[in-house]
C-alpha cells in the first residue's frame, strides 16, 4: 500500500507537448460528441507549458486543421507567418549553391506551412485543452511508472521534492503524487526516461531497429527591420561539417525575429567534434552572417531530435498505455518536420482510448492504435522517406543526398523501392582518440559567436542546487577508465551546456565533474555515451530551461 496520495483519471498524459495536448483535446472532443465523461490529466515537467519546448519550427498545419479547424480565425493562435520563400543551400566555405525547386519533390517545398514558436503553440493548445476541462499540472515531473498486479501500467507518480544532494530530506520535503489511469499516454518527447523503462519492460523494440538522433542547437535573434523578411525559410547542408553530417536552418518569424539553428547527426565518430562549436562556426559563413549581422541574440536552447523514421518506430501500444509523438519518433527527416505527425499520433491514440473507455475496458492493450498509425498518412509519409537518413549516414552528405534524392523522387512518383535500410545505434559510433586528430575551433567573439555558459544563461535554465543529481553514472569508474582514457571524454564536447567537465588533470587525478545545474534537458549524453553509462533521470519538477518564444 503506497503512502502517497493518489488521484484517479480515465487517461493520464505524460508531457504537455504537441502530441500530449492534441491527445487531451481530442479525448474531450470525443467525450462531448458521444456524451461520455472522460477525465483527463496532463503532467508537464517544465515550470509552465512550453518551457521545455524547442523546435525550428516550420509547421505543416495538416493535423491542426483536423483538430481545431477554425484556428486560422482565432486571433489568439500564435501561428501567423506563412512560408513565403523556401531555399535550400549547399554551403561551401565562402558561398552557396541553391538547389532548384524543380529538383525536389513537392512535399519538400513548404507550401502552406507556417513558421513560428512551437512553445507558444503549445501554450495556446493548453488553453484550448483547459477550456474543454483537461487538468494540466505544470511543474510536476513524472518520475516513476506504476503497475497493476497483472503487470499492466497503472499510471505514474510524480517525483518527491525536497531531497538534498546527499539523499537526506530537506525541511521542504514532500512525497510525490500518484496518478492512476485506465490508460496512460506517453508524450515525453525524444529519449523519454520513462519511455526507456517501458520499452525494456514490454520489449517494444524487439521487432524494430534502434532509434537514432541528431542534436539540434537553436538561437533566437532580433534583427534589423530592413533585414527581416517574414516567411523566409532557408535550410543548409555542407560547410562546416567534415566529420559528421547535418545542416542548418534559418527562419524569419514574427516580430522582427529570426530562429536559426544547426543539427548534427549523433552517429559521428570523431570524439573531438563539438556540435555547439560547429553551430557557432556555421554562423560565420558570409551568407548566414548576412542574415543576422547587426542583430542581437536573445535566446538559446538545445534538444535531441528523433531521426530514425519508419523503421525505428517501436511497438506503440502495451497493456495500460501507448507511445505518442516523439516518445516513439515520427519526425520526417528530409522535411525537417515532426509536429504534424506528433499531433496526429496523439489524436489517434486518443480515439482508440476513447473507444476502449466507451466499451468499459481498462488497462488492456489498444491493439488497433499501431495498425491505424501505420495505415494512416503518418505511416505512408514516413515510409516514403525511410531510406533518406540511413543513405546519408552511410554514403555521406553529398553522395548520400544524391542517392536519397533519387529514392524520394521514385517514391513520390509511385514507383517505390523494395528495400529498407537499417540503423546502427548512435553510441556505437566513436573512434579511439589515438586514431583521430583534434578539431580546432575559433574562439567566440561575443557578438556573432558565443561560449556555452553565456548561452545557457539566456536559456533561463535553473535547477534547485541541493537536490539529487539527475545525470547518473551506472559505474563512476567507467568515466575515467573508458571515456577519458580511450576517448578523451567526449561528453565534455557533445554536451551543449557545459555539464560535463574533467577536473584534476594537472594534479594527475582526473575525475569527471557533473554540473547538473547547467542541464538544458537535451538528452544527448543519454544517447551518445559510448558505454551507455550515463542515465538521464528527471530532476525536481519545474527545473531546467524556461524557453520564451522558442
Amino acid at each position: 500500500m503506497s503512502d502517497r496520495e493518489s488521484m484517479e483519471y480515465d487517461v493520464v498524459i505524460v508531457g504537455a507537448g504537441p502530441a500530449g495536448l492534441s491527445a487531451a483535446i481530442r479525448l474531450k472532443q470525443l467525450a462531448e460528441e458521444k456524451g461520455q465523461d472522460i477525465e483527463v490529466a496532463v503532467l508537464e515537467k517544465g515550470s509552465e507549458v512550453g518551457a521545455h519546448i524547442l523546435s525550428g519550427a516550420v509547421i505543416d498545419p495538416k493535423s491542426l486543421d483536423e483538430l481545431l479547424p477554425d484556428w486560422r480565425e482565432d486571433d489568439s493562435c500564435p501561428l501567423k507567418i506563412e512560408v513565403s520563400e523556401n531555399h535550400h543551400w549547399v554551403l561551401t566555405d565562402s558561398g552557396h549553391v541553391s538547389v532548384p525547386h524543380l529538383l525536389t519533390p513537392s512535399f519538400m517545398h513548404n507550401k502552406g506551412c507556417f513558421t513560428g514558436s512551437l512553445g507558444n503553440l503549445t501554450r495556446w493548445l493548453a488553453e484550448k485543452a483547459e477550456g474543454l476541462g483537461v487538468e494540466i499540472f505544470p511543474g510536476f515531473a513524472a518520475a516513476e511508472i506504476l503497475y497493476n498486479e497483472d503487470g499492466s501500467m497503472k499510471g505514474v507518480a510524480t517525483g518527491d521534492v525536497g531531497i538534498g544532494r546527499n539523499g537526506e530530506h530537506r525541511p521542504d520535503y514532500e512525497r510525490g503524487m500518484e496518478l492512476h489511469a485506465k490508460y496512460t499516454l506517453m508524450g515525453e518527447g525524444a529519449r523519454g526516461h520513462l519511455t526507456k523503462q517501458l520499452t525494456d519492460k514490454f520489449g517494444l523494440r524487439e521487432e524494430s531497429g534502434p532509434q537514432v538522433y541528431g542534436i539540434g542547437i537553436k538561437e533566437l535573434w532580433d534583427i534589423p527591420a530592413e533585414k527581416h523578411k517574414p516567411g523566409r525559410v532557408i535550410h543548409t547542408q555542407g560547410w562546416p561539417l567534415e566529420d559528421a553530417w547535418g545542416g542548418g536552418f534559418l527562419y524569419h518569424q514574427d516580430n522582427g525575429q529570426v530562429a536559426l539553428g544547426f543539427v548534427v547527426a549523433l552517429d559521428y565518430d570523431n570524439p573531438y567534434l563539438r556540435p555547439f562549436e560547429e553551430m557557432q562556426r556555421w554562423k560565420t559563413h558570409p551568407d548566414i552572417r548576412a542574415e543576422i549581422e547587426g542583430g542581437k541574440r536573445v535566446s538559446y536552447g538545445a534538444r535531441a531530435i528523433n531521426e530514425g523514421g519508419y523503421q525505428a518506430i517501436p511497438q506503440l501500444a502495451f497493456p495500460g498505455g501507448a507511445l505518442i509523438g516523439c516518445s516513439a519518433g515520427f519526425v520526417n527527416v528530409p522535411r525537417i518536420k515532426g509536429t504534424h505527425t506528433a499531433m496526429k499520433t496523439g489524436m489517434m491514440a486518443a480515439e482508440h482510448a476513447a473507444e476502449a473507455l466507451a466499451s468499459q475496458r481498462k488497462n488492456d492493450t489498444l491493439e488497433g492504435y499501431e495498425p491505424a498509425v501505420r495505415a494512416s498518412w503518418v505511416g505512408k509519409e514516413l515510409k516514403k522517406v525511410r531510406n533518406v537518413q540511413p543513405m546519408v549516414a552511410k554514403f555521406g552528405g553529398q553522395f548520400g543526398s544524391f542517392l536519397a534524392g533519387i529514392e524520394m523522387w521514385l517514391n513520390h512518383l509511385g514507383i517505390g523501392t523494395p528495400w529498407t535500410m537499417k540503423h546502427t545505434a548512435d553510441h556505437k559510433h566513436m573512434r579511439h582518440k589515438d586514431h583521430v586528430a583534434p578539431i580546432h575551433y575559433p574562439k567566440p567573439d561575443g557578438v556573432l559567436t558565443f561560449d556555452k555558459l553565456s548561452s545557457v544563461y539566456i536559456s533561463n535554465t535553473n535547477h534547485e542546487e541541493d537536490q539529487m543529481v539527475h545525470l547518473q553514472l551506472k559505474d563512476p569508474s567507467v568515466a575515467i577508465e573508458v571515456n577519458y582514457k580511450c576517448y578523451d571524454s567526449p561528453e565534455q564536447r557533445y554536451c551543449p551546456a557545459g555539464v560535463y567537465e574533467i577536473v584534476g588533470e594537472e594534479e594527475g587525478n582526473p575525475r569527471l565533474q557533473i554540473n547538473a545545474q547547467n542541464c538544458v534537458h537535451c538528452k544527448t549524453c543519454d544517447i551518445k555515451d559510448m558505454t551507455q553509462n550515463i542515465n538521464w533521470v528527471v530532476p525536481e519538477g519545474g527545473g531546467g530551461p524556461n524557453y520564451p518564444n522558442m
